[in-house]
């Protein structure tokens, strides 16, 4: 989509802090972390967040948890442990409506956090 700010980040049109990228899927470093490490992961296809995904576009997300993996190796914080997160529409807390996932780690978190 010619008007979404991760699709822009994806083609290079907006500059990112770039962790690992695939053909499928690209990690960056959010510009307002709410942990010591957090980062975005993203599909290079665009769809609006999981409750959009269809048989269609399901294999847009085909290889994710590998590449959590990865980009958690990346960082190095697959050993203490991190947290994936995925907002699903505005009452979940969604703000940019490209499916992506946040990875949250490199401190101690609770349960719940709001």
């Amino acid at each position: 989509m010619s008007d979404c700010i991760f699709c822009k980040i994806i083609n290079g049109e907006i500059p990112s802090n770039k962790v690992l990228e695939n053909d499928k899927f690209y990690a960056f470093h959010d510009i307002q972390p709410v942990k010591k490490v957090h980062v975005l992961i993203v599909p290079k296809n665009h769809v609006s967040n999981i409750a959009h995904l269809t048989e269609k576009n399901a294999d847009y997300v085909e290889g994710l948890l590998p590449f959590v993996r990865d980009v958690a190796k990346e960082l190095g914080i697959s050993k203490d442990g991190y947290r994936l997160i995925f907002n699903t529409g505005g009452k979940a807390g969604q703000t940019v409506f490209h499916m992506h996932a946040h990875l949250l780690g490199g401190e101690e978190m609770g349960w719940p956090e709001a």
